[in-house]
């Protein structure tokens, strides 16, 4: 995985994805110049992130979209986007939500966690539930990461009842969405065709 890391990109859509990368670390000394050491943080916490799609040698497609996913999502907070046009939220959860399940799926399908569903009788009903209860899963822990923003770190971080599941909803569906895509994510997965067999039909 490290030699996957390390690599040179090939081909266009390689380097767009290693710009958005060079992009966010950039922003970690224009956010802490311009808003403070905590948003310096949060930008250090999205390009780590965001390294994770090229350690596992992930498609172009999937790392560009976690990507700029990543980057919209940390740059509104940042800028407040989220305080000022309430709504905003709504699609960044089923964006990035269902992204993060997604990765989140195909890590646990690396460490073999949990089956591929390649190679399972019903293939994109697996991938479907599955990644659904994943990003549900995060989606609760987002929630409660919120909640101890709010309480003990920033208290104009925004939370409530109707905020809460209006975020569960949209990251949900977001998954379920992103549970549909999977053979797609995982068509041309470095990191893992070559140690995953193919399902065989009898």
């Amino acid at each position: 995985m490290i030699r996957t890391l390390l690599r040179a990109p090939t081909g266009p859509a390689e380097v767009l994805a290693d710009v958005i990368r060079v992009l966010a670390v950039i922003s970690i000394i224009v956010a802490g110049v311009g808003w403070g050491p905590l948003s310096a943080v949060s930008f250090v916490s999205a390009t780590a992130v965001m390294l994770v799609p090229r350690l596992l040698g992930l498609r172009p497609s999937f790392d560009i979209a976690f990507g700029v996913a990543v980057f919209a999502s940390t740059w509104s907070s940042v800028l407040g986007i989220y305080l000022t046009t309430r709504w905003w939220d709504l699609p960044m959860h089923l964006l990035t939500n269902g992204l993060f399940a997604a990765l989140v799926y195909i890590l646990l399908v690396r460490l073999q966690v949990v089956a591929d569903h390649r190679t399972l009788p019903s293939p994109t009903l697996s991938a479907v539930v599955v990644n659904t209860a994943i990003g549900l899963s995060l989606g609760v822990l987002w929630e409660f990461f919120e909640w101890f923003g709010h309480a003990f770190i920033d208290g104009e971080i925004y939370v409530g009842y109707v905020d809460s599941l209006g975020d569960l909803l949209w990251g949900g569906l977001g998954s379920l969405l992103a549970g549909f895509a999977m053979t797609y994510f995982l068509a041309e997965s470095r990191a893992l065709d070559h140690r995953i067999p193919a399902p065989t039909v009898e």
